[in-house]
């Protein structure tokens, strides 16, 4: 115990008899309200461990003697969110989709939740907002394979496109490349013609010729007399500048796709979403600005 305890001048403190260098240590206890503070903390923290789970036991861990753990609550928060949900899905389940989107409410509620669903099981494959990427349809145009209207989106998303569901859109490009089809030379003036109708061609008498074709052929019978497509069988609109196989070579591409035609397949999600789930997809893909 040090002895040599003095009061200090300056600070009216006595000092605890420690000395280094020169330099005295004051004795200045910690304020009373601190202590009781942290001696609270102390006791706090004692009936915490004994309401609430606390530390492990040798088969598992203290429970609280209250019983609760996040889990019943989180439990809980999810019935009521659930239960909240209900009334909406109730009210989308039985309206139309005109309906649906002539309703400011049950549209943010459709839109809030086919926006969910779009990024986890579409945005693979048509990209965040319906861009669209190599093989696949951008959403967000106003030019659609198979029609953008609310209703033919819905069905596009029920039964899908080539597949195995006997209500999915069927059709098949025939190959035009091999054989006694066309030559080179003759894919070639073919694909001219292709990009002359979105204004891309550089040879316009190359151009030329392939509208004889084009029309010999009867490509114009599903791809329309100017290139406008036909959402009847799905057929692109080759006027539109927009390409599901775009390349740096674009010319090549259509060569490519006239030999070897490449046709997507999309499942058919009513085989994995109730049809309320489908209608807020189908409000939701429309609304991405491209929607008839």
């Amino acid at each position: 115990m040090a002895t040599n305890v003095e009061k200090d001048t300056v600070s009216g403190q006595y000092t605890t008899g420690h000395e280094w260098d020169g330099i005295k240590e004051l004795n200045t206890p910690l304020p009373k309200w601190w202590v009781w503070v942290f001696l609270s903390t102390i006791v706090w923290a004692i009936g915490y461990w004994i309401v609430y789970p606390s530390w492990p036991t040798m088969h598992g861990y203290w429970a609280g003697t209250f019983g609760w753990h996040a889990r019943s609550q989180l439990v809980q928060d999810l019935e009521k969110a659930n239960a909240a949900k209900q009334v909406y899905l109730s009210k989308i389940k039985n309206a139309s989709l005109e309906d649906i989107v002539k309703d400011p409410d049950l549209l943010n509620f459709a839109l809030a939740g086919g926006a969910s669903v779009f990024k986890d099981t579409c945005a693979a494959c048509h990209g965040v907002g319906g861009v669209g990427g190599y093989g696949f349809p951008a959403l967000a145009s106003d030019h659609w394979l198979w029609g953008g209207t609310l209703d033919e989106i819905k069905t596009t998303i029920t039964y899908g496109v080539r597949n195995a569901n006997p209500n999915s859109h069927q059709s098949v490009m025939p190959a035009f490349g091999g054989g006694d089809a066309l030559n080179d030379a003759q894919l070639s003036d073919l694909a001219e013609y292709v990009l002359s109708l979105s204004h891309s061609s550089q040879d316009a008498a190359a151009a030329t010729r392939g509208k004889a074709i084009f029309t010999n052929n009867n490509c114009y019978a599903c791809h329309g007399a100017a290139g406008e497509g036909n959402t009847a069988v799905g057929a692109p609109a080759l006027a539109s500048g927009l390409w599901l196989y775009k390349g740096k070579d674009q010319k090549a591409e259509i060569i490519s796709q006239v030999k070897h035609p490449k046709m997507g397949a999309m499942p058919a999600w009513s085989e994995r979403f109730n049809d309320t789930t489908i209608k807020e997809l189908a409000v939701y893909v429309h609304s991405l600005g491209g929607g008839k």
